[in-house]
């Protein structure tokens, strides 16, 4: 089946979040818009929490090929210590944990989404930092998307690329991108 056959599923913590990652799947040619979960109130990252184990369950038992994309923000935990949470969430749920063969990748920026944004826009970014602009609207993402696929395109991240980013190209590359289910 081909790789732009399959069904995404996006979890993530809000708007902003979305609107990358549609942006990106767009840009590489993905033709279905993902079914998209979403924080509306609270802290988006508890709801990220709180939802995956069962859309992880999900996506185990449909009849055709699905993908979930997680995103959330590493905050001060980083992308381990989050991973390590949903992995926490699945265990508390009696469910197992993701599996190396799932379609299941996880997107974790540090401290969040805005650092990569910086990164995309040119700067050098320090993940320590949180302090990175938000933008005005969700939307105005797209040049962001698009820098992060040519730079895809050439197999290569402008040095120095964050962590964070580096670990979510491979995740991406091994568990979404992939002509196999």
């Amino acid at each position: 089946m081909s790789r732009r056959q399959v069904q995404i599923v996006l979890l993530c913590e809000d708007t902003q979040h979305e609107a990358f990652v549609r942006r990106f799947l767009e840009r590489r040619g993905w033709r279905h818009k993902p079914r998209v979960l979403k924080s509306s109130t609270g802290a988006g990252e508890q709801f990220v929490r709180e939802h995956f184990p069962t859309e992880l369950q999900a996506i185990r038992h449909r009849h055709v090929d699905r993908a979930l994309i997680v995103v959330i923000d590493g905050d001060n935990r980083g992308p381990a210590g989050r991973i390590a949470q949903l992995d926490a969430a699945c265990q508390a749920r009696d469910i197992e944990p993701r599996q190396q063969h799932e379609r299941v990748a996880f997107v974790v920026p540090t401290w969040n989404i805005e650092t990569w944004l910086a990164y995309l826009d040119g700067e050098t970014v320090d993940e320590r930092r949180s302090d990175y602009p938000r933008l005005e609207r969700e939307r105005d993402c797209s040049r962001h998307g698009t820098a992060l696929i040519k730079m895809c395109d050439e197999g290569v991240l402008r040095s120095p690329a964050p962590s964070s980013l580096k670990q979510t190209c491979e995740e991406f590359r091994n568990r979404i991108d992939r002509d196999e289910p």
